[in-house]
């Protein structure tokens, strides 16, 4: 790391050519300024001021510690100081989990509406596209996971807080429906803010639409896994996000449908510590897992193999034996 630090804060020289040639005409005649010297002198002293640059250095939220950015990247995005889950983006989720060169994007380009016709939704919406490059709050899709085919659904918080809006509920509805059609299982990786206010009712349906499809899904026999990364809160932690047959979390994600300040203020109470984290959910029994982000591949496909229908799981044994 020294190395690559090596000669990042050199003060930097561009000023120098300007000054000699400056004071070189100065010496032999009259035409150097006063207001010339003093671009010299500015010029200098802005040199001399060490730059950083943009996005080196991370501030930890949690431990307040100011990271290398690449320490924290080459860490599963995870600060190695104090072992806080940084929030990650979908495509890079996708990198992490999926087999490289299996996945399948659907549905990658869906048209926007704006159903209350919200005054300068439109136009954040597509802000948003252009400096994430991706359509919504979600990106699904189909691949393999150590060599297992599933249906997989990444939610992306860098985006309007991973809210859902009408195209974030029909893309998942329809990897959900899609997974059922080609009978394979189904996990979703939750973050979101709650329902998009900018829809109204809208947004507030796509927690029965989603739902209905995974009972569609269910009712093929079909496993649905989800995987709760922080934060994951209002309508969908109330419809697609619990419904698992196996529910992960990452370590201290956030999990609830009110935020903590509402919940006291309405029952009038002090919550205890570590409500609505991970680890609270565990064990009151809310999830079933909390899974280190470095382990997560290995378990989702131990788990998609588990849920296999019988016959499959005994062929693959037997072929296996044969060729031993």
């Amino acid at each position: 790391m020294n190395r690559m630090l090596n000669g990042m804060f050199k003060k930097t020289t561009s000023y120098m050519a300007m000054a000699g040639d400056l004071l070189r005409r100065k010496e032999n005649s009259d035409e150097v300024t006063d207001s010339a010297e003093a671009v010299i002198s500015d010029e200098k002293e802005s040199a001399e001021k060490p730059s950083v640059p943009e996005g080196m250095f991370i501030k930890c939220p949690k431990c307040r510690s100011v990271v290398y950015t690449k320490d924290i990247e080459d860490n599963l995005h995870i600060c190695p100081k104090c072992g806080h889950y940084h929030r990650i983006g979908a495509y890079e989720r996708i990198s992490m989990v999926v087999d490289e060169d299996t996945f399948e994007e659907w549905d990658s380009v869906m048209e926007h509406p704006n159903p209350l016709d919200y005054p300068g939704y439109s136009e954040k919406l597509e802000l948003l596209r252009d400096e994430y490059q991706m359509d919504e709050a979600v990106v699904c899709g189909k691949g393999q996971i150590l060599g297992q085919e599933t249906v997989i659904a990444v939610m992306d918080a860098r985006f309007m807080m991973a809210s859902m809006g009408g195209v974030v509920g029909e893309k998942i509805t329809r990897a959900i429906e899609k997974a059922t059609a080609l009978s394979l299982p189904v996990i979703i990786f939750t973050c979101s803010g709650g329902a998009r206010m900018q829809e109204g009712m809208v947004s507030l349906m796509q927690m029965a639409k989603t739902s209905a499809a995974l009972g569609l899904h269910a009712k093929a026999g079909l496993p649905y896994f989800t995987v709760v990364t922080d934060p994951t809160t209002g309508g969908v932690s109330a419809s697609f996000a619990t419904l698992g047959d196996v529910i992960l979390a990452e370590p201290d994600a956030l999990i609830g449908f009110a935020g903590q300040r509402v919940i006291e203020q309405t029952i009038g109470q002090k919550l205890p510590k570590g409500f609505q984290r991970a680890e609270f959910a565990l064990e009151h029994g809310q999830i079933d897992m909390i899974v280190e982000r470095k382990d997560l591949k290995q378990t989702l496909a131990d788990l998609i193999v588990m849920h296999q229908p019988y016959e499959v799981v005994s062929n693959h044994t037997k072929e296996t034996d044969g060729e031993a």
